[in-house]
């Protein structure tokens, strides 16, 4: 069966996506795609779309779990399913994922991030890609919880934990 993977960041288009965030996350999509994986992530914008154009780059399958309509799903995506739910999609997401992997990202990832802890899911961050994945990267912040996430240094060290991880 293939490994589920899902990338989660940030959808915005504010100006707070460093364009090495955007490109990282291109290359995990492919990495992805050319382990045979299935990229799932929350199918809109910023780090979704740039996941999910890696993967498609990569020949790989992308399903977006929308928090509405399937009209919001960004160009790359194969699967569009539509929830209506808004950010309670986030669990259903992370639920589904075999292993996470967080670059960049606002509220929204912190959410995800949070909830794929608590039921978990492995769940490693791209150090460096900015947002709360570098505030979660911090060692000593870790240090007071027992649910940790795994810290990538790398886009393909990232991918392989991923895999590596997964149940």
């Amino acid at each position: 069966m293939k490994k589920l993977i899902a990338v989660s960041g940030s959808d915005s288009d504010d100006g707070s996506l460093t364009e090495f965030a955007l490109k990282a996350a291109e290359e995990v999509g492919y990495c992805i795609a050319k382990k045979g994986g299935v990229l799932i992530c929350g199918g809109r914008g910023g780090i979704m779309e740039s996941a999910s154009k890696g993967a498609k780059k990569g020949g790989g399958l992308t399903v977006g779990i929308l928090p509405g309509s399937k009209e919001e799903a960004n160009e790359f995506i194969d699967i569009a399913i539509p929830t209506y739910l808004g950010y309670f999609r986030n669990y259903i997401l992370m639920s589904s994922a075999d292993a996470i992997i967080g670059i960049a990202g606002r509220w929204g990832t912190l959410n995800e991030i949070s909830f794929a802890l608590n039921i978990d899911k492995p769940v490693i961050i791209l150090k460096g890609s900015g947002g709360w994945v570098d505030i979660l990267s911090d060692k000593e912040l870790l240090k007071k919880f027992e649910r940790k996430p795994y810290i990538a240094q790398s886009t393909k060290e990232a991918v392989e934990l991923a895999f590596k991880v997964s149940s």
